[in-house]
């Protein structure tokens, strides 16, 4: 199944290995999951995961990045001509919808209300992982 893996799923995943992001990063890792993305979601997770704040050790950064792209799917979708508060997230939105594919976030608040492609991880896992 192919879906699209919000930035802060990634990191909440790394933050706290029980929880239901981190379920889902088990999901990709295993390749039940295959993300859908494109070059500037990962440059986003590159950038987020890098971030000393976080203080995520270099070499998970990259073996992580590097199965995503394993697994994954590298996409190249059409520009949305729809407002966002924060124009950085439409990456994610319009990746999920090329791929007709759930877009994994843990705050819907950044998307569309109406979206039905939008869902939180335990949304997600519920409906696909019960």
């Amino acid at each position: 199944m192919f879906a699209v893996i919000d930035t802060n799923i990634l990191v909440s995943a790394l933050w706290s290995p029980g929880g239901p992001p981190a379920q889902i990063l088990g999901l990709v890792l295993q390749g039940t999951v295959r993300p859908c993305y494109d070059y500037r979601i990962m440059e986003e997770y590159r950038d987020v995961l890098n971030r000393p704040k976080f203080k995520f050790p270099s070499w998970m950064v990259n073996d992580l990045l590097e199965q995503i792209e394993a697994v994954g799917v590298n996409v190249m979708p059409e520009p949305l001509e729809i407002p966002f508060d924060d124009e950085s997230d439409k990456k994610f939105l319009e990746v999920a919808r090329y791929c007709s594919a759930p877009l994994v976030t843990g705050n819907r608040k950044h998307f569309p209300p109406d979206e039905p492609l939008v869902l939180l991880a335990s949304e997600f896992l519920a409906n696909y992982f019960k």
